[in-house]
Parts: C-alpha cells; sequence; structure tokens
C-alpha cells in the first residue's frame, strides 16, 4: 500500500500535478511573507482586504472573551449562541432574503442544501465548470445528475425539457472560481420558473464584490421564492464559513435535515462576532469595492486579449500545459510576485492558467509590477 502511494505522488510530480503547501508568516495582505521571504500576492481571495482589519480582530477578540474559543456542540445541542443568530438574520437581510442559516465552510453548506433538496428519484442540473463541492454534493445527492455545456442556456432547457414531474434543481456558481465570469442568472431563474425547478446560486466570490457588495442577486436585479442562495464568508467577507439564505420553510428544513449543519460542532461564536463586523464594513467602507473595481478595469486595459474574459477580481491568464505554467509562476516568484499556477484537475486539461487574484488591498503599483512582467513574457 505504501509503495502505491509512493507511485502516485511520483506520478504528479512527472505530470507536473503535485501541489505543495507554502508557510504564510503573517496576516493576509497585499504583501505578505512566506517561507521566509516578502512577495506581492495574487493568491488571496480576500478581495476587500478585510481578513486583518482591526475592527473585525477586535469584534473577535471581544466574541472569545464572551463566549470563549469554541462553540462546544453543535446547533441543535447547546452551540448556537445569540452571535450566530444574529449574523443568521442580518446576512439574510443583506442579501434580501427572508432567512439565513449559517454552516462552517462553504463546502458543507452545498452539501448540505442539496442533499436536503434533491434525492434518488430526483434530477439536478449543474453548470460543468461548477465548484468541486457542487459537484460532490450533486453525486451525494444520488439524484439524477445533468452537466450542461458552461453558460450553454440552450442545453440547460433541453434538459429541463426531458425530466418529467421530478423535483428539479439547478446549481450554479455564481462567479466561477477559476474562470472569473458570471452565470446568467434572470436566464436561469426564467427557465427555472419556466421548468419548476429550484435555482441554487453559490455565490462564493461574489458575495461583498458584487451589487453594492450584497452579491448576485442585488447584482442580477433578481428576486424569486424559488432561489436558495448560499454565501460564502472566508473571502471578500474576510472570515469563515458560509451561509445559506432562502424562504423560512426551506432554511428551517435545512436545520432538521442537513447532515452537513446537523452533525458537525457549531463555528465558534466569536466568528460570527467577526461577520457582524465585516457586514458593518461591507456597507459603511464602499470605496473598498470601488477601488476593487477601478483595479480590475486598469489591468484588464493593460494586458486586453492576453486574459480570459472577467470582469471580476478573477483575473486568468492561460498558458495551457501544465509544465508551461508552472515555469511561468516559478518565474514571476523569482522576481517576488506569488501567482498561483491552476492544473489539472481544477481546469481542464491543457487549459492551465495562472489565477490573478486582485484585492482592494492592491495598489497600481503593485500592478504595474505585475504587467510589466506578464507583458514581457508575452513579448517572449
Amino acid at each position: 500500500m505504501t509503495d502505491s502511494f509512493g507511485q502516485a505522488l511520483d506520478f504528479l510530480e512527472e505530470s507536473g500535478l503535485r501541489r505543495i503547501r507554502r508557510i504564510l508568516e503573517g496576516s493576509q495582505g497585499a504583501h505578505v511573507l512566506v517561507d521566509g521571504r516578502r512577495f506581492a500576492s495574487y493568491c488571496s481571495n480576500d478581495y476587500l482586504g478585510l481578513a486583518h482589519h482591526p475592527a473585525m480582530i477586535e469584534a473577535a477578540c471581544e466574541g472569545a472573551r464572551r463566549y470563549g474559543v469554541g462553540a462546544g456542540a453543535s446547533h441543535l445541542l447547546c452551540g448556537h449562541s445569540k452571535a450566530h443568530e444574529e449574523a443568521e438574520r442580518k446576512l439574510a437581510e443583506f442579501v434580501g432574503l427572508p432567512a439565513s442559516v449559517l454552516f462552517s465552510t462553504g463546502y458543507m453548506a452545498n452539501i448540505g442544501a442539496v442533499t436536503m433538496l434533491v434525492g434518488r428519484n430526483d434530477a439536478i442540473f449543474c453548470d460543468r465548470l461548477n465548484h468541486a463541492s457542487l459537484n460532490d454534493a450533486a453525486v451525494l445527492s444520488r439524484a439524477k445528475l445533468y452537466r450542461y455545456p458552461h453558460l450553454d442556456m440552450e442545453a440547460l432547457e433541453s434538459f429541463l425539457a426531458k425530466v418529467g414531474d421530478k423535483r428539479k434543481l439547478v446549481a450554479t456558481d455564481a462567479v466561477f472560481s477559476m474562470d472569473g465570469d458570471i452565470a446568467p442568472v434572470p436566464q436561469l431563474l426564467e427557465l427555472c420558473e419556466k421548468y419548476d425547478a429550484w435555482l441554487l446560486l453559490d455565490d462564493a466570490h461574489g458575495f461583498g464584490v458584487l451589487g453594492e457588495g450584497r452579491g448576485i442577486l442585488s447584482h442580477s436585479g433578481v428576486s424569486s421564492p424559488r432561489i436558495i442562495y448560499v454565501g460564502t464568508l472566508g473571502k471578500a467577507a474576510g472570515v469563515f464559513g458560509a451561509f445559506v439564505a432562502g424562504e423560512p420553510g426551506m432554511v428551517e428544513m435545512l436545520v432538521q435535515r442537513a447532515r452537513s449543519y446537523i452533525y458537525t460542532t457549531a463555528q465558534p461564536p466569536l466568528l460570527a462576532e467577526a461577520i457582524l463586523a465585516s457586514l458593518d464594513l461591507i456597507k459603511t467602507e464602499s470605496w473598498r469595492r470601488a477601488h476593487l473595481h477601478e483595479l480590475v478595469g486598469y489591468f484588464k486595459s493593460k494586458l486586453g486579449n492576453s486574459l480570459m474574459p472577467s470582469d471580476t477580481p478573477i483575473q486568468p491568464f492561460p498558458v495551457g500545459e501544465n509544465g508551461a505554467c508552472l515555469n511561468l509562476s516559478s518565474r514571476l516568484e523569482e522576481k517576488g510576485m506569488l501567482v498561483p499556477a491552476i492544473r489539472p484537475p481544477t481546469v481542464p486539461v491543457n487549459r492551465s492558467r495562472l489565477r490573478i487574484s486582485l484585492s482592494a488591498s492592491h495598489a497600481f503599483e503593485d500592478l504595474d509590477q505585475l504587467i510589466a512582467a506578464l507583458k514581457n513574457e508575452i513579448a517572449c
């Protein structure tokens, strides 16, 4: 058995697919200390630069003084604190939905929501580029799985039209994590209304960034009782965890039936206090989003067609082959810039790319350094 692990690791190494863990020696930011060296960082999902905000640190410390460090129990035993309850209420209010429930991670939120909504006799329809958590949730649900080509509404409709009276769920990323493009939510909702389907939107990379920070629903101008909204709190919100929001009955069924909610210790209450502080900052410090959107526009204007189409802080720079992508990432690292090489199975074979993540913590001078380096690579 140990030999088989060694052989598998050797194969990953030879294929340019083995990952390594870097050691971060401080907080997230535009500039980080990693493995003893200082770098400009383009690796983080901390889009608004809130992960090290003094107000959030103080909120977490006050939460620890009040509640301790761990929740000590699951939500349904005695781990559901006043801080959790308040965070759920304010998160739902912020995204414009009646109710929400906190999960420990985005992965657990997707697993819990999908497996509660559909089962063996139902059908689920997923964009082919959905996040792994939605794919795994679809398999665990045991529902009949239909995967439609990326953003192809005609293909989705053809699948929906073929399915009979089963319960139907369309599940999609709102902002696709490796491409940075945005799902056509109004068209998706129109199809769900036409074919009587639920619509689950995983807004991991839109919450805090799109729609004045309120996410994909505000950005798209849609509202419907058939929407199940999943928001992640470890990215733009700068904290940890996730929430599922929607109609009160659906949310209560998650509390009663979502296994990834029921059978785990509750998120530490100190994090719920930090979430409340984060919501206040997302509302009041709108300059962060404004600066971030200016950075995105500036970056795109300088690199143009060298980037994949994206209007979000996720700016993919396509390379192709694994080795070439790793080599480019290494050359940028030598110049003091951390830019991750994204390879299969995260992206399709021969579609490796640099995933450049921009943050409100970056200055235009930071981007100029990266832009110059990438232009030099293009010229070569």
